[in-house]
């Protein structure tokens, strides 16, 4: 399968016509039509169902477009990075990064390696969650994560830099919003908004509650920490955040410190099957990087 032939297949894919395909890649249709053809014909499967008003995926079809759109972004990387390097970059490590320390440790990360490692070209992803950072390093497609252990794979390396705790994030007119330190137990009968299943922070919600005697009643869910309290200021529920997500000053949300607060660790991590050692000086970067002041949150010591 050649590249060309991947880029018409999802342009039809998306564009459900070979017209708009056709005029979207500033080509003709009939050739576009041929190519694909050739494309299902090396494949040995259909890929599109075909009608006089749109096109359809078939199930073969769906699953070249997925991974498809994942390859093609992998080699637009490639393609830069081999151009950085070649114009006289050290080397490229693409870092991913977990929530808030997307913008409260990235910066200074970024920064260090700039004084450090000036040759060096950083590709930075954020607001991703644990195991999609996890599944990254391990197919290669990431080189370092500051993430939310745990994780599953024994291939992944961690190095612990700091450990946060949860609070509870309340909308500002919650009858709770005025006490002090709470109970899990006290937060039971109102509706949350949480972290998707997969995520880390996720886990230790859950079973932090199911210890204090009740499983939470999830009524929304949010990737971002910045969505999940825009939401939480809408009132649409509560939330249980690290401790360092104080450092969005949302208008409509209150932090209250919670009574023996489950802990929530940040850590560094990495493929132990790396040797590199440009891998090696920037994770020693974390070693110098200055202590970050913990949120002040009331009710917390």
């Amino acid at each position: 399968m050649e590249t060309r032939h991947l880029k018409y297949f999802i342009a039809v894919a998306e564009e459900r016509h070979f017209g708009r395909a056709a005029v979207r890649l500033h080509m003709a249709q009939p050739p576009l039509s041929q190519q694909i053809r050739q494309l299902e014909e090396q494949l040995g499967t259909q890929l599109l169902v075909r009608t006089t008003r749109k096109v359809d995926l078939t199930p073969a079809g769906q699953l070249l477009l997925d991974r498809g759109r994942q390859l093609l972004q992998e080699l637009e990387v490639l393609e830069s990075d081999v151009k950085q390097v070649g114009a006289g970059a050290t080397g490229v490590l693409r870092v991913g990064f977990t929530g808030t320390a997307t913008y409260r440790l990235m910066p200074a990360v970024v920064q260090a390696a700039r004084r450090t490692l000036p040759g060096l070209r950083i590709t930075v992803q954020g607001e991703m969650l644990t195991p999609q950072m996890e599944a990254a390093l391990e197919e290669g497609r990431l080189d370092v994560a500051v993430l939310r252990p745990p994780v599953r794979s024994g291939d992944i390396a961690l190095k612990l830099l700091e450990q946060d705790q949860l609070v509870a994030a309340l909308p500002a007119d919650s009858l709770l919003a005025g006490q002090g330190p709470l109970e899990l137990a006290d937060l039971s009968s109102h509706d949350f908004i949480g972290y998707p299943a997969s995520s880390a922070v996720s886990g230790i919600v859950i079973d932090a509650c199911r210890q204090a005697g009740f499983q939470p009643r999830l009524v929304q869910e949010a990737k971002e920490t910045s969505t999940l309290l825009s939401l939480v200021a809408a009132g649409m529920g509560i939330a249980l955040v690290p401790m360092t997500s104080r450092m969005f000053s949302f208008q409509g949300v209150v932090f209250r410190a919670l009574r023996n607060p489950p802990p929530v660790d940040l850590a560094v991590a990495w493929n132990r099957t790396s040797e590199s050692p440009l891998l090696e000086s920037f994770l020693a970067l974390f070693d110098s990087l200055p202590a970050f002041p913990v949120p002040d949150v009331p009710g917390v010591e």
